[in-house]
């Protein structure tokens, strides 16, 4: 099933990017996360421009979080207080991305800056959850591991910031401005890279924020949601680069693969799924750094006329 993309200008393959979004879902009912850090390489791989994939994925990442925090939220795993805080780092952040992003479109870099951000982002996410869901498979010492059991506990930094404010779910009496400026350099992020965020603010929520590991996911989905719609709207009204076409194909399989997604979480180990994602995510890294050594026959980029 062909679909032609005016945004794009170039004809896909609806069954393909409906695979493609589907694959963004399981991933937000596996993980909590948003899955466009995935999906905008892999519409890059299969021939989608950068620019047009970036803000086209940051669209269905929104279809792909409600349902999510809508599961989250009736179990009362939502800080809706915190994720207020950071909804509001991230809309300015989104707005301060939109900035960078007409300025290196403006002087033909932007797919080579999106390239590299995936490259560097992908390389260290994957090798840091690898490495995490290794020793936790395989332990060195089995009985030191089962009896290690870290204190939840704030980041140095969080601390020394001032005001503080109480957020009862979260169980944190901390300084607004740590979530706030974590959803700021979220909001860069997702509007450069038309990612969800959640793969950098769940750890950050965890173990810098010191959040109860209760709510961090629904948290995390409360926020991508937000700021993935705040990121489309300035897309749409700034880059006029989202392909509307695209992104319903995309949102139609990620709404499915969500559910589909939270039914594996319920039958798989968790050490395993990371493991797994941790494979796939290396893989992308180093094919995008492949991409990035060889030049192809044929260079081209999306600019504004």
């Amino acid at each position: 099933m062909d679909v032609y993309l005016p945004i794009a200008n170039m004809s896909v393959n609806g069954l393909v990017i409906v695979a493609l979004g589907g694959l963004t879902g399981i991933l937000s009912g596996l993980f909590g996360v948003g899955g466009g850090f995935l999906t905008t390489p892999l519409l890059i791989f299969y021939g989608v421009p950068p620019t047009v994939a970036a803000a086209s994925a940051s669209t269905q990442v929104t279809g792909a979080s409600v349902s999510g925090v809508f599961a989250h939220s009736k179990r009362k795993g939502v800080d809706y207080k915190l994720g207020g805080v950071t909804v509001v780092g991230g809309i300015f952040g989104a707005g301060l991305g939109a900035v960078l992003f007409r300025f290196f479109e403006s002087i033909g870099q932007i797919d080579v800056v999106i390239n590299i951000l995936y490259v560097l982002m992908l390389g260290t996410i994957g090798s840091l959850m690898a490495k995490e869901a290794w020793e936790t498979i395989n332990p060195p010492d089995k009985e030191a591991a089962a009896k290690k059991a870290p204190k939840r506990r704030h980041h140095p930094l969080v601390t020394a910031l001032p005001l503080r404010w109480r957020f009862y779910r979260s169980g944190l009496y901390i300084s607004p401005l740590a979530p706030l400026i974590l959803g700021l350099i979220v909001g860069i992020l997702t509007m450069l890279m038309g990612v969800g965020g959640g793969f950098i603010l769940i750890p950050a929520m965890l173990y810098i924020l010191g959040m109860s590991a209760s709510v961090v996911v629904g948290t995390s989905l409360f926020n991508i949601l937000f700021v993935t719609i705040a990121t489309t709207m300035i897309h749409a009204l700034t880059t006029q680069a989202v392909d509307i076409l695209l992104a319903a194909f995309l949102l139609i399989g990620s709404v499915t693969g969500a559910q589909v997604g939270s039914q594996i979480a319920q039958k798989v180990k968790p050490e395993w799924l990371r493991l797994a994602l941790a494979v796939v995510v290396l893989m992308v890294a180093i094919r995008m750094l492949l991409g990035l050594l060889y030049q192809p026959d044929e260079i081209f980029s999306v600019t504004q006329l």
